[in-house]
């Protein structure tokens, strides 16, 4: 009997001690706190400057994935796996000076993960098969859109660094402590972007889209030649060029150039004009143009792809896109493109013709 007492004692003390836990996960929840893995390390004993402080779980709304896929519909945030990302974030001010916001750990579910298993289904695909120029707009529950290309979800040299943030966590400096103003809604988040204007609070929407500019396409171009490069956007042209730019800084980039397709192309490096210092000439930066804007870069055979506005000037990994001027007599020339931040060399186009900066 004494034996028994006692083991309805402990059950009692177990049943009890979840209830606790129970309860403590909700206080967590109600609080708008939540224990972080590994726990807080307030006394900064770890080499880890990163879980210093509480993060706080991020309100939202269910995301629809849609478009030129084969398999729209909600997305599972919960069956995803979780990303843990770093940025400091600035806006843009309307007299070209920009404004810090602070500095965030985000965590949450890359855009990687989310339309990894969304079948392709483009509208274009007939002439032009390539997944090089395909877009994809995000918007939120105010209106609001940012634009991304396919490349710079799926090519870059770092994967997962553009994410759905679920969770933030204050990144606090150790001497002024300061605590930056906190999100309190779902966030996308752009972690190589200087410019944080593409952060849209809310997503609530996703569609991919290829760019319904279309091309003649001749894969037999020999020699495969332009002989100028026009800058554009819908309503005129801003620049021809046709020689080497002169007054432009000349970069050279170390790479292992390796195509998804052929493999290793090359180990040579490459040396040309970063892309963005031409752009900036004709363009004004607005936080609108940041979010939105696409450049469409075509070749004299009818390739082409795709990149974000911001991917091109607004990085802040200086992995620039560089027009790269081509020897005389080599096939790809006047000029080509090469995307420095891509793991791939599928962007990089050769005997580049057009440069086009879509504002949708």
């Amino acid at each position: 009997m004494i034996r028994k007492f006692y083991f309805i004692l402990l059950l009692t003390a177990i049943v009890a001690s979840c209830r606790d836990g129970e309860k403590s996960n909700t206080e967590y929840r109600q609080t708008g706190s939540h224990p972080q893995t590994g726990g807080i390390d307030s006394a900064d004993r770890n080499n880890n400057f990163y879980d210093n402080v509480e993060s706080y779980p991020l309100s939202g709304g269910e995301i629809l994935v849609e478009g030129e896929i084969e398999n729209p519909g909600m997305v599972d945030l919960a069956s995803l796996p979780r990303h843990s990302v770093i940025t400091k974030e600035a806006l843009l001010n309307e007299d070209g000076s920009n404004s810090f916001v602070g500095a965030y750990r985000y965590d949450g579910c890359s855009l990687f993960d989310i339309l990894a298993d969304r079948i392709l289904d483009k509208k274009n695909k007939e002439e032009f098969p390539p997944i090089i120029d395909l877009y994809v707009e995000i918007e939120n529950d105010r209106g609001e859109k940012a634009v991304l290309s396919w490349g710079e979800i799926y090519y870059p040299t770092v994967l997962h660094q553009i994410i759905i943030a679920t969770d933030v966590m204050r990144i606090v400096p150790t001497k002024s402590k300061d605590l930056w103003p906190l999100p309190t809604e779902r966030k996308l988040v752009m972690v190589n972007d200087l410019l944080s204007e593409r952060n849209i609070s809310n997503p609530i929407k996703i569609t991919v889209r290829s760019c319904d500019r279309s091309f003649l396409i001749n894969r037999h171009l020999d020699p495969l030649w332009a002989p100028e490069v026009s800058f554009s956007d819908s309503a005129s042209a801003w620049l021809t060029l046709g020689s080497k730019s002169s007054g432009m800084t000349e970069q050279t980039v170390h790479t292992i150039f390796y195509g998804r397709g052929r493999g290793i192309h090359s180990t040579q490096p490459f040396s040309g004009y970063p892309l963005q210092e031409f752009l900036q000439k004709h363009l004004k930066e607005s936080p609108e143009t940041l979010r939105e804007g696409l450049v469409l870069i075509s070749s004299a055979d009818g390739y082409r792809s795709i990149f974000s506005l911001s991917e091109i000037i607004n990085r802040n990994d200086q992995a620039n896109v560089l027009l790269v001027p081509v020897a005389p007599g080599e096939d790809g020339g006047l000029f080509r493109i090469f995307p420095s931040g891509d793991f791939f060399s599928d962007r990089a186009v050769k005997a580049v013709n057009n440069v086009i900066f879509l504002y949708p």
